[in-house]
């Protein structure tokens, strides 16, 4: 059933007048408009059930009875909080534009989300899946060249498997060792790498890239065995391929090469601000998360190694 055939009817128009906001002026990802409208439909479903059929009318009551009843349900705490934050913004925007006399989810609270620390790869670990990389390049063809490329612009940079996949050629600047990524909420930045990677791209861009590039293959800098653009898929298949050659090494996605990134500029000197602008996160608290990985790391060498641990 569509959000007209379940809500009353000042809720659907209110929550597709809240679409169209959405999708043409904050400009979200498919999947980010998807979670919130999910999020924000149920909590005017469960407000309409108890009387409240006018989103104008939406009161902290009403908001509160709404995650009460998902808690019920066994919702964990990170989806909890997640459907909190988006019937914050959505209240919000009610009072913004004058669909409701305040801002009812002002005052919303929400579980805090357990923040497990992130898996990563020690250093020599890393050294050794993209030497292993780097060796299967040689005889590996245009896919063995590409994979090297790949891996190691996943490790030099951190960027985001779908931003590497959302690259172009023109986006790897390889006379600055730079490259331009389109990241959340469609922010560009420049991030630098190093030269192996780029090495490693000279590689795929001279000798591998033409060898599968078709008529359709576009400007994708990375593409897959048929010539079109590489997927996150192929992505995350490669690196767990590659992870379960290394002895020892922890089995990670393209997530963990970018946990690795982070934690290892942070041990290695790097500020916490230049470590966030390379990683593109909004907030200083996300890229924190790696301090307490270092931490972590430095705690358990110090007990192995001091006299007095």
């Amino acid at each position: 059933m569509t959000a007209e055939e379940v809500l009353p009817e000042a809720a659907a128009r209110a929550l597709a007048d809240y679409e169209r906001h959405l999708r043409s002026e904050r400009d979200l990802t498919e999947h980010t408009v998807r979670a919130y409208l999910g999020d924000v439909e149920g909590a005017l479903e469960h407000a309409a059930r108890l009387g409240v059929d006018d989103p104008a009318a939406l009161d902290l009551r009403a908001l509160r009875s709404w995650l009460a009843k998902q808690q019920s349900l066994g919702l964990s705490r990170t989806t909890l909080a997640r459907r909190a934050t988006a019937a914050r913004v959505f209240t919000a925007w009610l009072a913004r534009t004058g669909r409701a006399p305040v801002d009812a989810g002002a005052s919303l609270g929400s579980p805090k989300a357990h923040r497990n620390l992130p898996g990563v790869l020690r250093a020599d670990e890393a050294t050794d899946l993209l030497r292993a990389a780097a060796e299967r390049a040689a005889d590996g063809g245009p896919t063995g060249q590409r994979d090297a490329a790949v891996l190691e612009l996943l490790y030099a940079t951190g960027v985001r498997v779908g931003e590497l996949v959302g690259l172009d050629v023109d986006d790897a600047d390889r006379d600055r060792d730079v490259v331009r990524v389109l990241g959340k909420g469609r922010k560009e930045r420049t991030v630098p790498f190093g030269r192996p990677a780029r090495a490693a791209l000279d590689a795929w861009l001279v000798q591998g890239r033409p060898a599968l590039a078709v008529a359709g293959s576009g400007a994708a800098l990375f593409l897959g065995t048929r010539g079109g653009r590489l997927d996150q898929r192929a992505v995350r298949t490669l690196v767990h391929r590659r992870l379960a050659d290394v002895p020892g090494a922890p089995d990670l996605g393209p997530h963990g090469l970018r946990h690795s990134a982070a934690t290892h500029l942070l041990e290695g000197g790097a500020d916490l601000r230049s470590v966030q602008e390379l990683l593109g996160h909004a907030s200083l608290a996300t890229t924190q998360r790696y301090t307490h990985v270092s931490t972590d790391r430095l705690r358990r060498a110090y007990r192995q190694a001091h006299p007095r641990a």
